[in-house]
């Protein structure tokens, strides 16, 4: 067997990128424990700082023979404040939805409060299909697509009043379905 330690980092790389395992074990011992000092000394965690050299070796090893390297050290010292950039990123953003999540209470709806919104979403989806087609088509353009008045006319080549009247007349069908609807639910709340 060959002695991979005396082989300078172009070497293994051209090693590395033939598949050859001696060569990635070689990378690991050699920069493994300053990748990992770089990664502890960002996130203060032994666990997460092994994760982070784990998935810089793991990524050099899937891509090996696609990525082209001319400082091996700085290749990998830079992809390691990469990661480890994105696992901040992470956290933080966790730690701002775990906040959130905590500081807007979630209303549990009861079981018949559920049936009769189920009931009210299926009346309004009943009348849209009762609408004339020009005027649905709109419509759903409108709600499903986020289309602007000028996009869906545009779209379908007419002019925006005559998608905003079009909407209009959807909405006002609509609102005297939602309040019927609405005037029951409320008397059975």
């Amino acid at each position: 067997m060959r002695d991979y330690s005396s082989y300078d980092n172009e070497t293994l790389l051209e090693l590395l990128a033939q598949g050859d395992e001696y060569a990635f074990t070689e990378i690991y011992d050699r920069f493994g424990k300053k990748l990992f000092a770089v990664a502890y000394s960002r996130l203060k965690e032994i666990q997460e700082a092994e994760d982070i050299v784990h998935d810089v070796f793991v990524s050099l090893w899937a891509n090996r023979s696609k990525v082209e390297v001319k400082s091996l050290e700085n290749y990998l010292a830079v992809a390691t404040k990469y990661t480890v950039f994105a696992k901040i990123k992470k956290k933080e953003r966790q730690r701002l939805y775990n906040q959130a999540s905590q500081q807007s209470p979630v209303h549990e709806l009861n079981i018949e409060a559920s049936l009769h919104y189920k009931y009210i979403l299926e009346a309004v989806e009943k009348e849209i299909e009762k609408l004339p087609e020009k005027c649905k088509l709109i419509f759903r353009y409108s709600r499903n697509d986020r289309l602007s008045a000028k996009e869906i006319a545009k779209k379908l080549d007419i002019s925006p009043k005559t998608v905003e009247n079009q909407l209009n007349k959807a909405l006002k069908q609509l609102k005297i379905v939602a309040k019927t609807f609405l005037f029951f639910f409320l008397i059975k709340l």
